[in-house]
C-alpha cells in the first residue's frame, strides 16, 4: 500500500542563537588586525570557495525514521537518496529516469517480463562498515515485495555472490518504478539500529541526529562507494509556519526552503539573495470522498460534489503554483489524458444530483491536516455551500489525520496532498482510504500491470483512469508545482519532483 504524502509538523520554528564576539582591548587589538590581515590575504583568492554545511527548510517532520513501515513524504525527501538506496534509482532532478545505482547496470529482463537479473556493485558498504552483500538485498526484497505491491508472488534469490534475481508469478510493468523507490531501498539485513530514530544505509550521507521538533542532521559519508558530497554538514529545519520560514531565509538561518506558501512569493520581489523556482512534479491535491460510508457512496453525491468545485478558482489563488488536472495521473506519469471535461464544473448540474439523491440540506465535516492554507480550503467550503452543501472543517495535526483518515477511514471528505509519483494503484485497492472498490478498475489496472508492451500497458492504465474520474472517489483539485526559496549561494539543488526526495549528492554551497 503507497503511503499518503504529508508529514506531520514540528513546532514553531525557533531562531538559533548567535554568537556575540568578545570585546577586544589594548595593544591585542593591532595584533588581532595583523594577524586577520594575513590571513585574508592567504585565503583572497577562495574567498567564494565552497562551505561544508547547508540548511534546508521544509515543512513537514518525520513521525519516526522507519521508512519501512512510516507515512508521510518527509521520509522520503530525507533518506531517499541521500541514505538509503536501491539497485535502481531516480535520476536527480527528474521524476521518473530510472538509472542504476548499487547494481552496475540496468537488469536483464526475460522475454516474458517476469525475471530480472541484477549486476550488484563492488565497494559498497553500509553506513556501520558492514559490505554490501546479495543476502542482504535478498532479505530487503523478500521483505518489500509483498503480492500486494507487485500483484502476485515474487521470488528474491541470489545465484552468486555478486547478483540476485528477481521472479514474478506474473509480469508487472512497474517492478523497476517500485524498485527506485521505498520497495526497493536495501537496509542490512543483520543491521542492530533501530529504524524508528536511526538509519543505516549506503549512500553519499550518514544519519548523525534528529532533534525531534526542530531539525535532522546528515553528515558526509567519507566512504561512500560513489563520487564524495561536496556538502559536509545538511541540516533539515522543520518549519510548518511559512511566515517563519521567510524570516529565516532573510535572517541567514536558512540557505533552502522547500515549498514556499503561494501567497508568500511577493516577499522575496526583487530579492538578489534568493532564487524562487518551480518544481515540476506530480504533487495532487486532492479532495476524497469517503466512498466506503454513506451519503458518499452514493455516486449522484460524489458527482455533484465534484461539480460544485470551481477549479480554476482555486488555482487562481495558488499564484501560479498549480496546473489543472481531471484525474489523478499528472502529465508527467504514464496514462495521462485529458479528463478535465469530467465532472466539470456545473453548479446547477450539482444542485439537480444533490436533490435526485434527496440530499438537498447535506452537512459534511472536511478533515485536514492543519498546516495548509486556510484559505483555499475555505474556497472549497463556499464553493460547496452555493449548490446546498455544507462543510464543517475539522483541521487537525498530521498525527491524528493518519490515524482517523488513512488507517482507521473514519472521515468523510479529506484534503490532502498526495505528492508520491505513478501512484495510481491506490484507486485499484479497496482497501485504501478512499474507500473506492470498482471491480472494472481493478481488472484494467491488473492488466496494464501485466502488459510486457509500454504502448498497451499506458491504454490500460488511461482506461482505468477514465473510469475512476467518471466514478469521482475524489476531486483532484490541481496539480501542485512547489516554489523553491534558494540562496544565490546554492548551485545544483534539483529542480524537479522535490516534494518526494531531494537528492543532495551534487548540491554545494560557496561562501
Amino acid at each position: 500500500m503507497t503511503v499518503p504524502v504529508i508529514d506531520a509538523p514540528a513546532p514553531a520554528y525557533r531562531k538559533r542563537k548567535r554568537s556575540k564576539m568578545p570585546f577586544v582591548i589594548g595593544g591585542i587589538v593591532l595584533v588581532v588586525a595583523i594577524v586577520a590581515t594575513a590571513i585574508a590575504l592567504s585565503v583572497s583568492s577562495t574567498a567564494s570557495a565552497a562551505k561544508e554545511e547547508i540548511s534546508i527548510g521544509l515543512v513537514n517532520e518525520p513521525q519516526n525514521l522507519d521508512i519501512r513501515s512510516t507515512a508521510g513524504v518527509a521520509l522520503d525527501q530525507i533518506l531517499i537518496d541521500n541514505v538509503y538506496q536501491g539497485l535502481v534509482g531516480l535520476k536527480p532532478g527528474t521524476v521518473d529516469q530510472i538509472v542504476p545505482v548499487l547494481a552496475e547496470r540496468m537488469p536483464e529482463v526475460s522475454s516474458d517480463g517476469r525475471t530480472y537479473d541484477f549486476a550488484l556493485r563492488d565497494g559498497v558498504a553500509f553506513h556501520d562498515g558492514a559490505k554490501l552483500a546479495a543476502q542482504d538485498v535478498v532479505a530487503s526484497l523478500t521483505a518489500a515485495l509483498t503480492p500486494e505491491v507487485v500483484g502476485g508472488a515474487a521470488t528474491v534469490t541470489a545465484p552468486d555472490a555478486r547478483s540476485v534475481r528477481v521472479v514474478l508469478a506474473e509480469p508487472n510493468s512497474q517492478l523497476l518504478w517500485l524498485l527506485a523507490n521505498r520497495p526497493g531501498l536495501i537496509l542490512e539485513a543483520k543491521a542492530k539500529n533501530r529504524l524508528s530514530n536511526s538509519a543505516n544505509g549506503t549512500g553519499p550521507f550518514r544519519f548523525e541526529q534528529w532533534k525531534q521538533g526542530d531539525s535532522l542532521t546528515l553528515v558526509r559519508n567519507d566512504d561512500y562507494w560513489g563520487d564524495a558530497a561536496n556538502l559536509k554538514t545538511v541540516v533539515f529545519r522543520f518549519i510548518p509556519d511559512g511566515r517563519a520560514a521567510v524570516s529565516a531565509l532573510k535572517e541567514g538561518d536558512l540557505d533552502v526552503h522547500a515549498a514556499l506558501l503561494p501567497s508568500l512569493r511577493s516577499e522575496f520581489d526583487g530579492n538578489r539573495d534568493f532564487r524562487l523556482e518551480r518544481a515540476d512534479g506530480t504533487d495532487v491535491f486532492t479532495l476524497a470522498f469517503n466512498s466506503a460510508k454513506p451519503p458518499l457512496n452514493d455516486l449522484r453525491v460524489r458527482e455533484a460534489l465534484s461539480r460544485a468545485i470551481d477549479t480554476k478558482a482555486l488555482i487562481e489563488t495558488q499564484h501560479g503554483d498549480g496546473k489543472q488536472i481531471g484525474g489523478p495521473i499528472t502529465r508527467l506519469e504514464p496514462g495521462y489524458q485529458d479528463l478535465s471535461a469530467v465532472n466539470a464544473y456545473d453548479p446547477a448540474a450539482a444542485r439537480k444530483l444533490l436533490a435526485e439523491a434527496g440530499q438537498q440540506n447535506l452537512s459534511l465535516t472536511l478533515t485536514a491536516p492543519n498546516f495548509y492554507d486556510q484559505s483555499t480550503i475555505d474556497l472549497i467550503s463556499t464553493q460547496l455551500a452555493d449548490v446546498g452543501v455544507s462543510v464543517k472543517v475539522k483541521r487537525v495535526e498530521f498525527a491524528t489525520w493518519l490515524e482517523q483518515v488513512y488507517t482507521n477511514h473514519d472521515y468523510q471528505l479529506s484534503y490532502v496532498d498526495h505528492a508520491e509519483a505513478r501512484d495510481f494503484g491506490n484507486y485499484a485497492n479497496p482497501g485504501y482510504y478512499f474507500g473506492y472498490d470498482s471491480a472494472k478498475v481493478q481488472q484494467l489496472y491488473a492488466e496494464s500491470l501485466r502488459a510486457t508492451d509500454p504502448t498497451t500497458a499506458n491504454e490500460l492504465l488511461s482506461a482505468a483512469e477514465k473510469q475512476v474520474a467518471a466514478d469521482a472517489p475524489a476531486k483532484w483539485l490541481y496539480n501542485y508545482t512547489p516554489t523553491n526559496v534558494i540562496s544565490t549561494k546554492v548551485t545544483g539543488f534539483p529542480r524537479a519532483n522535490t516534494n518526494s526526495r531531494l537528492n543532495l549528492e551534487g548540491v554545494s554551497i560557496h561562501g
